[in-house]
């Protein structure tokens, strides 16, 4: 099933294909969804990121996999799990969930659809303790998606991204959301009336 890590009624989250490489310029070039990156991919830059995702979730199991329409296996994007470089912000060993989409399928729950998947992926079948996701703090699409899913936010774990050149000083600062599998099992009790 070309790489299906987990599917839900509408997507399948997947290894990306070589047909999937236009979409992954896409979304990594348009001003409209780097908006909170300081800068846009051209196609060679884009392709080598292609590549070494789609690497890194062959060899590992993580990564920002393919979001992809369950009825036609058409690309929107990409929601995956993906361990951070981040220290001394994050620990090593930290797992991050993100997210990127094609404008065109914005606002239909898409997002929200695949990263619920996703966390119970990690939890479930990874067997994570905490998953983290963090944004630019005035990326409010993005925040909002990480307490749809059910992840808190947790301030004395905001940081500046060291990778944010000082031509950007409004994307410097980040906000960490985060849950643990016991708040996300707590979470499924409460949503089953238990």
């Amino acid at each position: 099933m070309n790489g299906t890590i987990t599917q839900t009624a509408r997507l399948t989250a997947r290894n990306w294909l070589e047909t999937d490489r236009d979409l992954f310029h896409e979304i990594n070039s348009d001003p409209e969804v780097m908006a909170y990156f300081p800068f846009r991919r051209d196609r060679a830059h884009s392709d080598e990121l292609f590549d070494r995702n789609r690497g890194t979730i062959s060899e590992t199991g993580y990564g920002f996999l393919a979001i992809a329409l369950r009825d036609d296996d058409r690309p929107i994007g990409f929601c995956g799990l993906a361990k951070t470089d981040l220290e001394p912000f994050l620990p090593d060993g930290t797992v991050e969930i993100g997210w990127r989409l094609a404008r065109p399928f914005w606002g239909q729950g898409y997002v929200t659809e695949a990263a619920t998947a996703l966390l119970d992926h990690g939890f479930d079948r990874c067997g994570l303790g905490e998953i983290v996701s963090f944004a630019v703090s005035g990326n409010a699409r993005s925040t909002a998606v990480m307490a749809r899913i059910g992840m808190r936010p947790d301030p004395s774990r905001d940081f500046d991204h060291p990778r944010v050149p000082e031509s950007h000083p409004h994307l410097v600062r980040h906000v960490l959301y985060g849950i643990t599998a016991e708040e996300r099992r707590e979470q499924a009790q409460k949503s089953a009336g238990c």
